[in-house]
């Protein structure tokens, strides 16, 4: 998570102390420790105790956060559901206005700035949908490509007999890569990913947020992809925990 400064910004002069608290203890150290929750995680409690408290104006800060982590509008819409019959229908009322001024009216995908785009094509190589929008096809390949939650590419290979590879720039959600023999990684925006020619490996979202990165194609020679089976499910649902 970036690094917080509305604290000092709003009560710098008025309450320091406090302004330096929120900054680099609760944003800083709470929300950034390593735990058994993600990002996408704290934003979600957080969302449900700000309804719960009817804090408004926080609630609406905090869509916005968690919209940055990967929290969907259909998500929040069902958080707000469920918690109306147990902390108050005015509270719901009061609440799901906040939603469209956060994600819009809109009632597509509603992601980065990037196309979603159509259906992938090649969705006979992904477990779960995926969609594909092409940026540039002109010189460098660009390509942003959507993942639904729980959706990700079969194992697979960008063969060169020399340059080649794949660059991957994450711009939305929460989702993982995995070269062949190593540990998953976690990729949130702003993670850039570089794949080496002739590896194994396989990308796609976590099981619980949308996730979108952009797909650039490196210049090589004799290219050529390769695909494989499907990641184990056994193993991708054990990821993160």
């Amino acid at each position: 998570m970036k690094k917080q400064d509305a604290g000092r910004k709003i009560l710098g002069n008025l309450a320091p102390q406090f302004a330096e608290l929120n900054d680099d203890v609760l944003f800083g150290e709470v929300w950034n420790r390593e735990s058994e929750l993600s990002l996408r995680d704290r934003s979600l409690i957080t969302i449900a105790a700000l309804f719960s408290a009817g804090q408004f104006s926080q609630l609406k800060a905090h869509l916005e956060i968690g919209k940055a982590h990967g929290i969907t509008k259909n998500e929040v819409i069902e958080v707000f559901t469920q918690l109306a019959f147990y902390c108050g229908w005015p509270k719901a009322w009061s609440s799901f206005p906040l939603i469209e001024e956060v994600y819009g009216k809109d009632t597509t995908l509603d992601l980065s700035i990037f196309p979603v785009g159509e259906k992938n094509p090649y969705g006979q190589y992904f477990i779960g949908q995926s969609y594909l929008y092409p940026l540039n096809t002109e010189g460098l390949p660009l390509f942003n490509v959507t993942f639904e939650p729980g959706c990700r590419n079969n194992w697979h290979i960008h063969h060169a007999s020399k340059g080649g590879g794949q660059l991957l720039i994450c711009v939305y959600g929460t989702g993982w890569y995995q070269e062949e023999g190593k540990k998953a990684r976690v990729l949130h925006p702003g993670d850039i990913v570089n794949i080496p020619a002739n590896v194994k490996h396989w990308h796609g979202a976590s099981q619980n947020s949308y996730f979108q990165h952009l797909a650039i194609e490196l210049p090589g020679e004799d290219t050529s992809n390769e695909w494989l089976e499907p990641v184990n499910k056994v193993e991708y649902e054990r990821l993160g925990k």
